[in-house]
């Protein structure tokens, strides 16, 4: 099993999971939650990556690992303006 296999997918479950509980709990106020969960992610890249001790590789594990965070919490974040139109009222306002 390769670093990339064994440190980038637990970093995704994990912007899913915040995402889900983001979108159970949060509310219209889900403008404020995905920022936090995506720099939680983020930390939790680093913390991973580094943890692994290995140097070959791990620009392309950390951009896998972000890139991958990038894309789920962007989906997440469609389908939360989708079902909260309002919450991008107090963008505007």
């Amino acid at each position: 099993m390769s670093a990339y296999s064994r440190s980038v997918p637990p970093v995704w479950l994990v912007a899913l999971a915040g995402g889900v509980a983001v979108g159970m709990f949060a509310g219209q106020q889900f403008l404020t939650w995905i920022p936090v969960v995506a720099a939680g992610t983020v930390l939790l890249t680093f913390v991973i990556q580094l943890s692994l001790q290995r140097k070959e590789g791990l620009v392309n594990r950390i951009i896998a690992s972000v890139g991958g965070v990038l894309v789920i919490l962007a989906l997440t974040t469609v389908v939360l303006i989708l079902l909260h139109p309002a919450s991008l009222d107090r963008l505007v306002a």
